[in-house]
């Protein structure tokens, strides 16, 4: 989807950096709403992308409450996360995850595409953290309930895939799949384990020690 088929609306962030996504993105002939108060009325945007310093139990809940309302797909661009912090923004719904500091208009651009594929990222360096968190729950520490059942093989394929931040396109030449049934394979392991979106269901992979 090019960005000109795409409407975006910017929540929170200073308006410095609230102005210069929004008219980089205007340049790029993208529908932005820069409205934060937007009705259930109103036609809901393609990607909501949220501009934060740093998350708190009220952010986590208004995350939620616009990933359920509103559009499933949200970029949320970050100061800062600790672990904790990182499992329950990837719980909200959250597709994307981009650092304020690594946060160029061309990368946005990148991540809302993305998003709007039903694709998403986490950075490198919170993939390692939740790497390290679940060494940390195989030496005790009791991991959150999930759905009973084990993903298939080829499933762990693909989510491994997913984890190294390949897209559709991507992850179907290196499988030997067609796009279609990748978006299948993946489709399925998220109704049957309730994920939310792909950075949910590579954040649940990592910790149940599947990937």
């Amino acid at each position: 989807m090019s960005l000109e088929e795409i409407t975006v609306a910017i929540h929170g962030g200073d308006p410095l950096s609230r102005a210069g996504l929004i008219g980089y993105l205007e340049q790029q002939r993208t529908a932005v709403l820069t409205k934060t108060d937007l009705g259930q009325e109103d036609e809901p945007e393609d990607v909501a992308v949220v501009l934060a310093d740093h998350i708190d139990a009220s952010a986590v809940a208004c995350l939620h409450d616009l990933v359920t309302r509103r559009t499933p797909r949200v970029v949320l661009v970050i100061g800062e996360l600790n672990d904790a912090q990182t499992e329950l923004v990837i719980d909200a719904g959250v597709h994307s995850i981009v650092w304020r500091h690594q946060a160029t208009e061309e990368r946005l651009v990148k991540a809302i595409q993305a998003a709007c594929r039903d694709e998403g990222e986490i950075p490198g360096d919170l993939l390692r953290r939740l790497l390290d968190q679940l060494g940390r729950m195989r030496r005790g520490v009791t991991a959150p309930s999930i759905p009973s059942g084990q993903p298939t093989q080829r499933e762990r394929n693909v989510l491994k895939l997913v984890a190294e931040g390949l897209d559709t396109k991507e992850i179907a030449g290196q499988l030997h799949y067609s796009e279609r049934t990748v978006k299948g394979i993946l489709h399925n392991l998220m109704a049957r384990f309730e994920l939310r979106n792909r950075a949910h269901a590579v954040a649940f992979a990592i910790r149940e020690g599947h990937i």
